[in-house]
C-alpha cells in the first residue's frame, strides 16, 4: 500500500483522511518522528497548505506529503478571521468561539453567514496537487453540541443544528474537508507523476 505522510497531529483530520483515502496508508507525521514547524504566513488557505505540504516532502527527500489549511470566513465581519482563523485568538478553541459570538452580538441571523474553507495539498517532491472545497451556514448564538472540534459548535447549517450536534456520519457527508478530500483524491487517480 503506497503511503502519505500527513503534516498534522489532529485526530480528527487524520481519521477523516485515513477513511476517504482508504487505498493509502495515511501516516501521521508524528508518527515517524518528525516534529517540523512550518509557519502558515501566506494569503490564502490553498497557499498555506501547498507551503506545508511542499517543505515537508522536500525534507523527507520527495516522500508525498499532504497537508490541509482550513478556516472560516464570516461575512459580517469582512472573511475575518480567515487565513487567522487558529492564530487571532490565544486560548482554547471555545475561548475563540465564544470571542466570536461575542463579535457578533445582536448581529441578526441573516448577516452572520459564514464560509468553512478547507485547502488540501500534496506535494510529492516538486510535483503539486491541491483541492479546495467549502460550505456554508451561519455563526450561532451560542455554543452547541460536543460531537465535534474547532468551529463545529458555532457552525450553524441551515436545518439550525450546529456541526457539533451532528453525528460523524453526518458530519463526515457534509464536511469541506471531505468533499476537498474527495475532489484530492479523484485528481489523484487521474495524475500520471504520482503514480
Amino acid at each position: 500500500m503506497e503511503e502519505i505522510i500527513i503534516a498534522s497531529g489532529n485526530k480528527g483530520k487524520i481519521k477523516e483522511a485515513q477513511e476517504i483515502l482508504s487505498e493509502y496508508k495515511i501516516i501521521p507525521i508524528k508518527e515517524i518522528g518528525i516534529d517540523i514547524d512550518v509557519e502558515e504566513d501566506k494569503e490564502t488557505f490553498e497557499e498555506n497548505a501547498i507551503k506545508k505540504a511542499s517543505e515537508i516532502s522536500k525534507y523527507l527527500k520527495g516522500r508525498k506529503c499532504i497537508s490541509d489549511d482550513s478556516g472560516i470566513e464570516i461575512e459580517y465581519l469582512n472573511g475575518f478571521p480567515g487565513v487567522f482563523t487558529k492564530r487571532w485568538h490565544a486560548g482554547s478553541d471555545r475561548d475563540r468561539n465564544l470571542e466570536i459570538i461575542n463579535k457578533l452580538k445582536d448581529v441578526p441571523k441573516e448577516r452572520r453567514k459564514v464560509k468553512w474553507i478547507s485547502a488540501i495539498a500534496l506535494a510529492e517532491g516538486k510535483n503539486i496537487i491541491t483541492a479546495v472545497a467549502y460550505i456554508e451556514g451561519y455563526i450561532a448564538e451560542n455554543v452547541r453540541g460536543d460531537n465535534g472540534f474547532g468551529f463545529d459548535e458555532i457552525f450553524e447549517l441551515e436545518n439550525g443544528k450546529t456541526l457539533a450536534e451532528l453525528t460523524s456520519e453526518e458530519k463526515n457527508e457534509i464536511s469541506a474537508r471531505k468533499k476537498a478530500l474527495e475532489l484530492l483524491k479523484s485528481k489523484l487517480a487521474n495524475i500520471q507523476f504520482f503514480v
